[in-house]
């Protein structure tokens, strides 16, 4: 079993289509997270997306880099908008992690006007981002959101800085998004022109979860829990041989994301996918 990997931009590193989003490990305890890190050496898993905001995540991962800190590009977040707030983030990470450097330090949730105008200011988050790049324990700055908006906003911050990757959200209701698609191609064929490494989210969500319905997963969303609708989404999205698909935030459907891409066919066709939107009641996350 392994799953294919892809350039990561042009940061030099070959990561699987499958990037393993450690918001899964939030709510989990150490020995739930090793049998995870079994599951993701066992499909050649190779790219780990962690947070502080992901709860317990970095610190369970922690562990797996004493043993496995070469095996993996491993990338985190700092949601601080501000120089002292973004540098602090940045060594509490590390310090969890139990590593001296990050392949990948990430803007988080750079969604809105004025936190891009104050990251960019000269106490910004992202003067803290580039010395610990010139410091050496980062090699490569993104940017990563959520929402309508994202693909757009991703694509001015872009044309301010020479980030090195971003992260947004793709499926087929987005595709499907009147508004959304069109800044979604654009910001797209400007990071191929750039050689920026595109990351996307949400790839098997179906949908807000219902008024008065108890989650029964690990997920912000109402997840996709049919096998079909699951490995068409999956195939749907990694059919484009330059993005990769962040994986979803529930240990339990983990694995049938990762079979999904490790059994890759050719790209659902538009009825397809129609039928399985249809079916599954297939719906906005982010509101209208």
């Amino acid at each position: 079993m392994t799953i294919e990997k892809r350039p990561f931009g042009r940061t030099g590193h070959d990561s699987s289509a499958i990037i393993f989003g450690a918001a899964a490990l939030k709510n989990v305890d150490q020995a739930t997270a090793d049998r995870t890190l079994d599951l993701l050496l066992a499909y050649g898993v190779n790219h780990i997306d962690t947070a502080p905001r992901y709860g317990d995540a970095e610190i369970r991962i922690g562990p797996w880099m004493d043993r496995h800190r070469d095996d993996f590009f491993l990338a985190s977040k700092v949601a601080e908008r501000d120089y002292a707030g973004a540098k602090a983030s940045l060594h509490r990470s590390l310090e969890r992690l139990r590593t001296d450097r990050l392949d990948l330090i990430q803007m988080h949730a750079l969604v809105y006007p004025d936190d891009c105008d104050q990251v960019f200011q000269d106490d910004g988050a992202l003067k803290a981002l580039v010395e610990a790049r010139d410091e050496g324990l980062v090699k490569n700055i993104g940017i990563t959101g959520h929402g309508w908006t994202i693909a757009a906003m991703h694509r001015q911050n872009l044309a301010k800085f020479n980030f090195d990757s971003i992260l947004m959200p793709w499926n087929w209701f987005a595709a499907n998004h009147e508004l959304y698609r069109p800044d979604f191609d654009d910001t797209l064929a400007y990071c191929r022109e750039h050689g920026i490494a595109v990351q996307t989210i949400k790839a098997i969500a179906r949908g807000a979860w219902a008024a008065g319905k108890v989650p029964d997963h690990n997920t912000w969303y109402e997840p996709l829990n049919d096998d079909d609708a699951i490995r068409q989404n999956v195939h749907w999205v990694l059919a484009e041989p330059d993005i990769f698909l962040n994986s979803v935030g529930d240990v339990d459907i983990l694995p049938r994301v990762l079979a999904a891409a490790d059994d890759m066919a050719s790209r659902p066709d538009d009825a397809v996918m129609a039928g399985m939107a249809e079916r599954t009641g297939l719906a906005s996350i982010f509101g209208i």
